[in-house]
C-alpha cells in the first residue's frame, strides 16, 4: 500500500537535505500516518484507515467520520472511502 492518506491524499514529498557546504542531496519528505479505526454512526460500522495526524484532527473538528466525508471533495478521497461515503449518502437519501 502507498504511503498517501486515504481522506486528504496526502502524500510523499521530494526535496534536498542542503549541508552547510550547500551541497544538495535528494530526500523524501513522509507524511505522518496511522493506521486508525474511524466508526461511521450513520453505517454503524467501523473502518481501519491509513490517515494523517492533519486528517485526524480535521475529522475530529468537523464533527467525525461522516461530517468529515460530507463536505470532503471527491477527488481527495481514496476510491475505497469514496464507496464508503457514497453508502452513507445513499442511506441519508
Amino acid at each position: 500500500m502507498s504511503r498517501r492518506c486515504e481522506l486528504t491524499g496526502k502524500g510523499v514529498m521530494v526535496g534536498n537535505n542542503v549541508s552547510h557546504a550547500n551541497n544538495k542531496t535528494k530526500r523524501r519528505f513522509l507524511p505522518n500516518l496511522n493506521e486508525v479505526t474511524l466508526m461511521s454512526d450513520a453505517l454503524g460500522q467501523s473502518f481501519k484507515l491509513k490517515v494523517s495526524a492533519a486528517a485526524l484532527r480535521t475529522v475530529d473538528h468537523r464533527g467525525g467520520f461522516d461530517a468529515f466525508l460530507a463536505k470532503s471533495k471527491d477527488g481527495e478521497l481514496s476510491p475505497r472511502v469514496l464507496k464508503i461515503k457514497r453508502d452513507i449518502e445513499r442511506l441519508s437519501a
